[in-house]
């Protein structure tokens, strides 16, 4: 399969929890975590669980960044 998306972070599934529409999942990516907020349906059908390894594909408009000095 072939994405346009160049921002892909490979991890390790940490955490899922469902309610009745929605995924939160958590993957650690090195020293970081990200967090993703997904459908119930889609978590089942990836078979997202602990100890699973995923990617997570980032595309946006922005990103913000901050320094210690402040806001960049």
């Amino acid at each position: 399969m072939k994405m346009s998306t160049r921002n892909r972070l490979p991890g390790i599934v940490t955490e899922v929890v469902k309610d009745e529409v929605m995924a939160k999942v958590t993957l650690r990516v090195g020293d970081n975590h990200i967090v993703a907020l997904i459908t119930r349906e889609s978590c089942e059908e990836l078979g997202l669980e602990p100890g699973k390894e995923a990617t997570a594909l980032v595309k946006a408009t922005s990103v913000m960044l901050l320094t210690e000095d402040g806001a960049a």
